[in-house]
């Protein structure tokens, strides 16, 4: 192996410890910064539905020309769901399946981080492999990313329990004894109907609290040096200037992600790098 290699490939350990100290010092930019009231808010744009096209195809060409890399990187979330539907046959916790899928759409833009520098560094013309999406931990911001994907799973954790609440109090609180009966309760009986209304209606609240504070907090943290309170008075500055334009991307979000774990998760291989892609582009049309 020649030095230039060595070099290359480097000590894993080595490399993991300098990722850390890294991060360590960006976490301590990140709070500085967060303390400082000197960074002034970005301006925000007025959206159209075209923006949201304009996302998705300049997404797609990200996705095109780091599909390999980009799909490598997402690999494990069909495992993950996969793992949930093998977890909830055996231990009977089918009510929240449905929910914990729907909780993809609560942690995705924190799940995405990597992806979102994919497209910043593509669009600098650096190279974008799959390792470039690592440097976010040498980024400054990683620690006020790192406190907002907190917020963002303790949200899930909520919406979770509360899912649960809303089962036990119509058709539990006993466990469904079987797939079979479970579908026959929800779609043919009155608190069936109950669950799943009333389930929708605050799922959506829940989804709506997530949207409104991450729809361009983490690309913007990515980008610019602002702290954590500016990245998510923007996004929600976002949400209330283009109210309508936010809530479509959100709930095509949120379809996609739905249709992609349909057969066995295996489409969020697709789903999840052209949607985290195409977060990117929609946050540089949103912020000037």
């Amino acid at each position: 192996m020649t030095d230039i290699a060595r070099k290359a490939i480097g000590n894993p350990a080595s490399w993991l410890l300098q990722s850390l100290r890294s991060a360590g010092h960006g976490t301590a930019d990140a709070i500085d910064e967060m303390r400082s009231e000197e960074a002034a808010r970005p301006r925000v744009r007025s959206l159209t539905m075209s923006d949201i096209s304009h996302a998705l195809r300049a997404g797609w060409e990200d996705f095109k020309s780091s599909r390999s890399d980009a799909m490598f990187l997402v690999f494990l979330y069909p495992l993950i769901g996969l793992a949930m539907v093998m977890t909830g046959f055996h231990l009977a916790v089918l009510p929240l399946l449905l929910p914990l899928i729907m909780g993809f759409a609560i942690v995705g833009p924190a799940a995405a981080i990597g992806l979102y520098e994919m497209s910043r560094r593509r669009e600098q013309g650096a190279p974008a492999g799959w390792m470039s999406a690592f440097s976010v931990l040498r980024s400054p911001a990683f620690g006020a990313m790192f406190v907002l994907a907190f917020y963002l799973a303790a949200l899930f954790v909520v919406w979770i329990v509360t899912a649960q609440a809303i089962y036990n109090a119509t058709l539990g609180p006993v466990a469904p004894a079987s797939l079979e009966a479970f579908a026959r309760d929800v779609l043919t009986t009155r608190p069936g109907w109950v669950m799943m209304v009333s389930g929708f209606a605050v799922g959506a609240a829940f989804a709506y609290a997530a949207l409104a504070v991450s729809i361009v907090s983490f690309p913007l943290l990515l980008d610019r040096h602002v702290g954590l309170p500016v990245a998510v008075a923007t996004s929600l500055e976002v949400m209330r200037k283009n109210r309508l334009v936010c809530l479509t991307w959100g709930a095509m979000v949120g379809s996609a992600l739905l249709i992609g774990s349909i057969p066995l998760f295996a489409g969020l291989i697709v789903v999840v790098p052209l949607l985290g892609h195409a977060t990117w582009h929609f946050y540089r049309r949103a912020v000037a």
